[in-house]
């Protein structure tokens, strides 16, 4: 494989920068947007180890929840791998996500999710019934998609997703697809790793379905108007939040203090939502005995004004044998004023 970074590979990371980076080269934001696109539950983090290190993630993302911080990281694996990840989020609503990735001799990595966002039932009230109509509610969001990446050098790697995206809320939903992008280089200076990513790029969402049908009257203060006559809600379209990341990461026990057997790593992010103000991530992991036993800490959200992120803190678990490996991770993730949320990952490779 080449050892030098080649000129595509420039030519790469600067289109990337370009098409907007969350330092806003094309699109300063000086004001929020919250609240103007669909399927916000693609913003929610994924994987136990990358929640507890702040979602500093974007250069780190060397294993199957790559998928969702950078698509170029899963180039990088070895194995092939299976992660399941749980989070009891905010007002009793369930997130889960799944991930396979499976690293192809000379061809790449090709990958697989699913995620689901659960919200559980509602019932449902009217005005001639405020107690309730006897009917349940439900709504749900989930996105599935496939991923590949392939190592371009030994330094330099890049990938892609192309996902459905799904919101349902009782009879009606909305339905799209997007694309993400992601580059992963590591440096010649002591392995710093700089990592970029685009994700949620695609198509406008609307909300459809038999819901939108109701009966109007056209004109309440004329005597003799039929009241029942058909009539349908026209929605809005909302376009997907789309987030522009880039990071920088250094392994300071084994690239600069060259200690054997023991990873510190330092990860810093820096954020741009199309639907927010931009922010930094930041985090850290110990980890000791070869990955045996790994500690970490971050912060979500800085910078950002009236944010509900803050301080997390995690621990994972990494056992092998028979060239097979089992991971448990756990992270504690503040959400504000709403508390701690407590998530969970399990990771096969094999």
């Amino acid at each position: 494989k080449n050892k030098l970074f080649p000129a595509s590979c420039a030519r790469a990371v600067m289109l990337l920068l370009l098409c907007g980076g969350p330092f806003g080269l094309l699109r300063a934001q000086s004001v929020s947007n919250v609240g103007t696109t669909a399927a916000s539950f693609l913003k929610i983090g994924v994987g136990a180890r990358a929640l507890a290190m702040g979602e500093a993630y974007t250069t780190l993302a060397e294993d199957a929840s790559g998928v969702f911080w950078n698509p170029g990281g899963a180039a990088n694996l070895e194995k092939t791998q299976a992660q399941y990840f749980h989070q009891s989020y905010l007002a009793d609503i369930a997130y889960d996500f799944g991930a396979v990735s499976l690293p192809l001799s000379g061809f790449g990595t090709v990958s697989a999710f699913l995620g689901n966002m659960n919200f559980g039932e509602i019932e449902r009230t009217s005005v001639q019934y405020q107690d309730g109509t006897g009917e349940k509610a439900s709504a749900n969001s989930f996105v599935c998609g496939l991923s590949y990446a392939r190592a371009l050098t030994d330094r330099f790697s890049i990938g892609g997703n192309i996902k459905y995206v799904h919101e349902g809320i009782w009879h009606s939903s909305a339905d799209g697809y997007a694309f993400d992008i992601g580059l992963l280089y590591k440096t010649f200076f002591k392995n710093i790793r700089i990592g970029m990513s685009i994700s949620n790029f695609g198509s406008r969402m609307k909300m459809e379905g038999r819901d939108m049908q109701v009966q109007h009257d056209i004109d309440a203060t004329v005597a003799g108007n039929n009241p029942n006559i058909n009539a349908h809600l026209d929605t809005d379209e909302f376009p997907m939040p789309i987030l522009f990341r880039v990071g920088l990461s250094a392994n300071v026990a084994k690239d600069i203090l060259e200690i054997s057997g023991t990873d510190w790593i330092i990860a810093v992010d820096a954020v741009h939502p199309s639907d927010n103000n931009e922010f930094i991530n930041a985090g850290t992991e110990l980890a000791l005995f070869n990955r045996l036993i790994a500690l970490r800490g971050g912060f979500r959200q800085y910078l950002l004004a009236d944010r509900e992120g803050g301080p997390t803190f995690g621990a994972g678990v990494q056992l092998e044998s028979g060239g097979n490996q089992l991971g448990v991770d756990f992270a504690a993730i503040s959400y504000g004023r709403f508390g701690y949320k407590n998530v969970l990952t399990l990771i096969v490779s094999f």
